[in-house]
This record gives C-alpha cells, structure tokens and sequence, in this order.
C-alpha cells in the first residue's frame, strides 16, 4: 500500500469522524431547541424544578428513540 492511498483512507476515516461529531451536535442543538420551547415555560431559574427536569429527560429520550426508529426505518429500505 503507497503512502497516498494511506492518507486518501486516512483522510476517508477523519472526515467520516467529523460527520459523525456535526450530526451529534445537530441533534443536540435540535433537542436542546424543542425540549426548551416545550417544558421549560416560565423564567428558568438557578435550577430546574422537578416537573422541568423530567419533561428534558422524557423529551430528549422521545426525541432520541424517534430519530433511531427514522434511522433504522431508512436503512432497512435502502
């Protein structure tokens, strides 16, 4: 193997890392966005309250499951 095709894969395996690092962050800002605008109604203080915190986690865990079902829905049709 020459040192060009070594880097060509190199190259592949860091861009392929990056894609996958810019969909987490995606996801997260989308989370961050529709969990926010849902359960957080009021002027958040210094802590979330109870009912606050378990609507993020219910949420972000919908959101989450959701996006795996898409993912693997497109997936099995391709």
């Amino acid at each position: 193997m020459d040192s060009s095709h070594l880097n060509s894969a190199e190259l592949q395996q860091f861009l392929s890392q990056e894609k996958k690092k810019a969909m987490l962050n995606e996801m997260v800002a989308k989370i961050t966005n529709v969990c926010w605008d849902k359960c957080i109604t009021g002027t958040p203080g210094s802590k979330f309250s109870s009912s606050e915190s378990a609507c993020l986690s219910k949420c972000a865990q919908r959101y989450m499951d959701l996006s795996i079902t898409i993912m693997t829905r497109f997936q099995s049709m391709q």
